[in-house]
């Protein structure tokens, strides 16, 4: 580029994809010479192999059960005769419950926490956003009310990590047509341009940042399977139920409310 029609200077154009070396065209599409192409397959072939081995555990369940008459259970769990009554009989059988029910009870506790992780990680502009949406589902306060609006909040953690997929693609390169925020009449800088999460062919966008993004829409998601879960009697009387207590309740009358037996003042 010549002296106007950019502000990077020399040692920023030198890591740019656009100057720093020949463009091949394939590697835009994801295609690309390696040697030995086992290597280059490897990660393909290991998610083959794995959705071959769901797929097969799953045929052969449902071959099991129609082969014997058998009813699928009513909640997918390791330990299936293990209730909320064994919940406290016992450290084995309060093991065996979180294993089955840990994301029932404490789902929603963890997707807040993965999503203070994901604006941890990132401290960009897309953080903020997450931030804002933290302080409008937790404004609800109540369990019910975060219930109603957890399904826009997993289409808005679909749609923007889907958005920022292609700005971590970008345009292609070949073309040698650089960005609208390089150029000299452009006041940005690649700590700007960073933050904002742009598409740049020299401080390239951080696709790390999309794998905080999934881990917190994946588990939005069963958090709002589990909310669906929450109203089905069948699914209650297995795990039990996630109604609150009144917050308004005194203190010293606590107990009488609460139908979980009090070890320490069990006399």
């Amino acid at each position: 580029p010549g002296e106007n029609e950019t502000k990077v200077n020399l040692e920023e154009l030198k890591t740019s994809v656009l100057y720093s070396g020949p463009v091949d065209p394939a590697e835009w599409v994801g295609l690309r010479k390696s040697n030995p192409l086992l290597v280059y397959l490897r990660n393909n072939l290991l998610m083959l192999a794995i959705l071959a081995f769901e797929v097969t555990i799953y045929r052969h369940q449902e071959y099991y059960r129609c082969r014997n008459n058998l009813t699928a259970p009513v909640t997918k769990t390791i330990f299936h005769d293990i209730t909320r009554a064994h919940l406290d009989d016992g450290l084995v059988n309060c093991v065996k419950y979180f294993i089955n029910y840990f994301f029932y009870k404490f789902g929603l506790e963890t997707c807040f926490l993965l999503s203070v992780n994901v604006i941890g990680q990132r401290m960009d502009f897309y953080a903020m956003i997450h931030a804002f949406w933290l302080i409008a589902v937790l404004y609800r306060r109540r369990r019910k009310a975060i219930a109603e609006i957890w399904p826009k909040y997993c289409c808005f953690l679909a749609c923007i990590i889907t958005f920022q997929y292609f700005l971590c693609i970008g345009i292609p390169p070949a073309p040698c047509k650089d960005y609208p925020w390089r150029s000299g009449n452009a006041n940005f800088n690649s700590n700007i341009i960073k933050w904002l999460y742009f598409p740049d062919f020299i401080v390239r966008p951080n696709p790390v940042f999309l794998v905080y993004d999934f881990m917190l829409l994946l588990c939005a998601s069963l958090q709002r399977q589990t909310f669906e879960d929450e109203n089905k009697a069948a699914v209650r009387i297995m795990a039990g139920d996630n109604v609150e207590i009144c917050m308004n309740l005194d203190a010293a009358s606590f107990s009488q409310h609460n139908p979980v037996p009090d070890f320490i003042h069990c006399r």
